[in-house]
């Protein structure tokens, strides 16, 4: 049993010499930012600028649009009218894919962490009827079956099957495979560009900071009603795992905007010792969330509905974005309680830089519990790589500790407010109101 921490407990301590301890509150994680070490460069960079090549214009990777035939069939994606309002669609046939342009898109991932097969013989799990139509009226066009025969191919040879086998194999069999690709419950929402507008070498990247906060906006919405459409389409997913990386360091397998989502059939080790805290003390990410970074002056941000803060005990460093919604579930989130997190979380994107790779991490109550708790949004820097003395002690070393990140990101944060290039409404440090218990996700709206 999970013993309750006392009143008032201690999550940072500075000693004398500048060393900073860290216990994280809910995971119990250990981390030592030691004296000296502190002040290391990050110890990442863009590579020497090398010029765009024209001819590879929307080209540069799988992800990219002028490759849309390397990725399974798309689910949905996200255009702009004329008229400039945002619009989702539904069923884009091969034919035409190239008809809108996509500012985001849903994809299948080629290379699942958890598979069609997994949930179907582990399961029983049977594509829904409106999926089962989509595969098969995808299927029938000339270009569809086409589109799905390539990718096919593509991963039969990437798993080490020769052109020969592939080639043996029969028409049949081969799409077999496709309710992987309408079905499946890992997805990869996409952006439209590799690098920024009117870029001219590679170190211009285009990087959730880089977007505009109403197209940022767009992107963490169509994640939400994303993850939302899993647990719709899977009865047995218990869990969407909602994560981007940002750079190879930190696992993305394109330098390419793009968050991943995972149907699981758990509800995570992290999620089930969060659980064991709530109930001793349901008021625990309040008291140990805002309420301790706001005593300790770790408030990086806040708006109505959302603060940030640098965070502590984790084994990057790490900012913490919480929604201050009554609802616990992203999707149950109003329109102005959406907007609210997504402009914190592009802010602190924008404020990190495009050259920083990291982990963006989403948290929020998995949907068999009846234990309110609140969402929240981590943005990890993968500026340190775990060694010796971690797996020795289980003691993580970070570089730069919540304060030393709080110094580098708020005046950073000013710089881009007064340029225009984060959301205005923003009250950055000393600004922010820093009320006590400013989260009412006990109040439990769904």
């Amino acid at each position: 049993m999970v013993q309750p921490y006392l009143r008032d407990p201690e999550f940072l301590t500075q000693l004398k010499d500048g060393t900073t301890k860290q216990l994280n509150p809910f995971s119990g994680t250990e981390v030592w930012t030691v004296a000296g070490r502190g002040n290391r460069p990050l110890g990442v960079s863009l590579p020497d600028p090398v010029p765009l090549d024209a001819a590879q214009h929307d080209r540069h990777c799988a992800f990219c649009n002028g490759r849309k035939l390397e990725t399974p069939p798309e689910k949905s994606r996200v255009v702009r009218r004329p008229d400039g309002a945002w619009e989702t669609r539904y069923r884009t046939p091969a034919e035409e894919l190239d008809a809108t342009v996509a500012e985001f898109r849903r994809i299948p991932n080629l290379f699942e962490i958890l598979s069609y097969d997994y949930w179907h013989l582990n399961y029983g799990y049977q594509l829904p009827d409106r999926i089962r139509e989509r595969r098969d009226a995808y299927l029938a066009s000339p270009a569809g079956k086409a589109h799905v025969l390539s990718v096919v191919a593509a991963k039969l040879a990437a798993s080490g099957r020769t052109p020969d086998e592939i080639a043996a194999l029969g028409e049949d069999e081969r799409l077999e495979y496709a309710s992987g690709f309408f079905g499946g419950g890992h997805d990869v929402i996409v952006a439209r560009r590799h690098f920024v507008d009117g870029a001219t070498d590679n170190t211009q990247l285009a990087s959730s900071g880089t977007l505009t906060p109403d197209e940022h906006h767009q992107f963490q919405k169509f994640t939400v009603e994303s993850a939302a459409g899993l647990f719709e389409s899977n009865r047995y997913a218990r869990y969407v795992a909602v994560f981007q990386n940002w750079l190879r360091p930190a696992g993305a397998s394109f330098d390419h905007l793009h968050k991943q989502l995972v149907a699981i059939d758990e509800r995570g080790v992290q999620h089930e010792l969060a659980m064991q805290r709530l109930r001793a003390n349901p008021n625990i990410y309040n008291e140990f969330g805002p309420n301790y970074a706001a005593y300790k002056n770790l408030i990086l941000a806040e708006n109505e509905f959302a603060i940030a803060f640098a965070g502590f005990g984790h084994r990057y460093p790490t900012v913490e974005i919480y929604s201050k919604s009554e609802a616990c579930d992203p999707w149950n989130h109003t329109e102005d309680e959406l907007r609210a997190v997504s402009d914190l979380v592009h802010a602190m994107h924008a404020a990190t830089g495009v050259a920083v790779p990291c982990n963006e991490e989403w948290h929020y109550r998995p949907i068999d519990t009846d234990l309110p708790m609140p969402w929240r949004v981590m943005l990890k820097w993968r500026t340190s790589t775990l060694a010796g003395f971690e797996g020795a002690t289980k003691i993580y070393l970070n570089t730069i500790d919540p304060y030393g990140l709080r110094d580098r990101l708020v005046p950073k944060l000013w710089q881009l407010r007064d340029a225009g290039l984060i959301a205005g409404s923003l009250q950055i440090a000393t600004e922010a109101p820093c009320k006590p218990n400013p989260l009412r996700y006990r109040t439990n709206r769904s």
